[in-house]
């Protein structure tokens, strides 16, 4: 348990030096929401009332699936892997603590926009906050499980960046976050509730936790796992 604990504190120290991660899930996101939070509620008012899980949204897509994957990449297609075989580490141990710190990085992000919409835009806050903090725990966890697959699965740094934006744009364009999702044709609408984004910014709206929102995460976050262990076992045996 120490050395875990050592792990996940060595990794933690490791992403706050880490420009990439800074740069995926701080400056962007906090830029995006302090410019188009002001566009959204200057041109739909209404959109106070959302605003908060839209920017959520949109900041936690990017945490994990443009910020994280790479830095997988970095540890498995490396001879860092090499290194946890010589000194006896469980080979998961890497995924397990990026995948902590990753976490924590895009909660403290989330509290950030939370905390800061209300005084700047007016925004309205979650009637029921502590569901609102579960839902938005559920969806980072589930977006990061789908980022670790990618990360794991692409070997390639410019292919991962390629399919990590084709992962990124549809979650945010289709989602629902820039507009409503009853104004697209029916196929992108239902092409949009492929992706975690919808179903989170549904969970995470007022009255939106309960259990018809809930199966899609627990579908994914599962089928995550277990192709996780698969490509994991694969990287202990090569």
């Amino acid at each position: 348990m120490n050395g875990f604990l050592y792990g996940v504190a060595l990794q933690w120290k490791l992403d706050l030096r880490s420009k990439s991660l800074l740069v995926t899930c701080y400056i962007v996101p906090l830029i995006f929401f302090l410019l188009m939070g002001g566009i959204f509620t200057s041109v739909m008012p209404e959109m106070r009332n959302t605003l908060i899980q839209s920017m959520i949204v949109m900041s936690v897509s990017m945490g994990a699936f443009i910020g994280l994957p790479p830095s997988l990449i970095e540890t498995y297609g490396s001879d860092v892997k090499k290194v946890y075989k010589a000194n006896g580490v469980p080979i998961y141990l890497g995924l397990v603590t990026m995948f902590l710190s990753a976490f924590v990085h895009l909660m403290m992000n989330c509290v950030i926009i939370l905390l800061l919409a209300p005084i700047l835009f007016e925004a309205a806050l979650p009637v029921q906050l502590p569901f609102f903090l579960l839902a938005l725990a559920i969806y980072i966890i589930v977006s990061l499980s789908i980022g670790s697959v990618l990360g794991l699965i692409i070997k390639n740094q410019a292919k991962l960046t390629m399919i990590a934006q084709l992962v990124f744009l549809p979650s945010i364009m289709l989602s629902g976050i820039m507009f409503p999702v009853e104004l697209l044709p029916d196929f992108l609408e239902t092409t949009g509730r492929i992706f975690p984004a919808s179903w989170g910014y549904q969970l995470m709206s007022d009255n939106g936790f309960c259990p018809e929102h809930l199966w899609y995460f627990m579908l994914v976050f599962c089928a995550a796992v277990i192709i996780c262990a698969i490509l994991l076992h694969k990287q202990k045996s090569t």
